[in-house]
């Protein structure tokens, strides 16, 4: 039976250099933004309802959903982001468990499903173990200005969207922390890996 691990963190609290670890010892990581794009690209049932419900004022020219144009919606309005995600949340949800199902088929020994929001949108029934990438505050905000171009206040309003993450350490099975050096993270890692029963000799 594989093992599934939900892999969380924060805006800017470095998950994807973590997913990407993963993916070096060949771990197969279905991401759930990635699966968000897809579930609301042009003509898919989730794109249908968006433009139902926000206009066609979010629309790029060649019909694609502006995603800067949604999110700055979302982003100040809490009860528009709920609609946002109760349209596309459960496609999103169907995509990832199809392709738990195939690594299971495939008689992976793990499968990493990476999602933003693992513990808001309480999917944790979807996997088996968490694992919480964390930085501090200080790092968070930072790197959140420094990789989108942000102004304070905006990467702020963007931090204050999520769950924080010291809330999110209570809730974890395990928990990276990623203010230090990669090489450090990848240790981490290991060293979880091996907590959760997965051989690390293998994916050295």
């Amino acid at each position: 039976m594989s093992l599934v691990i939900g892999l969380t963190g924060g805006i800017a609290s470095g998950k994807s250099a973590v997913s990407n670890l993963f993916k070096e010892m060949d771990i197969t990581v279905v991401d759930a933004d990635i699966e968000a794009r897809l579930a609301v690209m042009k003509g898919e049932s989730a794109y249908v309802k968006i433009l139902a419900e926000f206009g066609e004022d979010i629309l790029l020219d060649n019909g694609e959903i502006d995603r800067q144009r949604l999110g700055s919606i979302i982003f100040y309005q809490e009860e528009k982001r709920q609609i946002l995600n109760e349209i596309v949340h459960p496609e999103v949800r169907k995509r990832m468990r199809d392709q738990v199902e195939q690594a299971i088929k495939n008689s992976e020994e793990v499968v990493v499903l990476d999602i933003p929001l693992l513990f808001e949108s309480k999917l944790t029934y979807m996997v088996d173990k968490t694992l919480l990438v964390y930085v501090n505050d200080e790092t968070q905000l930072k790197r959140l200005i420094e990789r989108n171009n942000l102004s304070e206040g905006d990467a702020r309003a963007r931090i204050r969207s999520q769950m924080p993450l010291s809330d999110k350490i209570k809730l974890a099975d395990a928990v990276i922390d990623n203010n230090g050096s990669i090489a450090d993270t990848k240790k981490q890692l290991l060293e979880i890996l091996e907590q959760f029963g997965i051989t690390k000799n293998n994916h050295n």
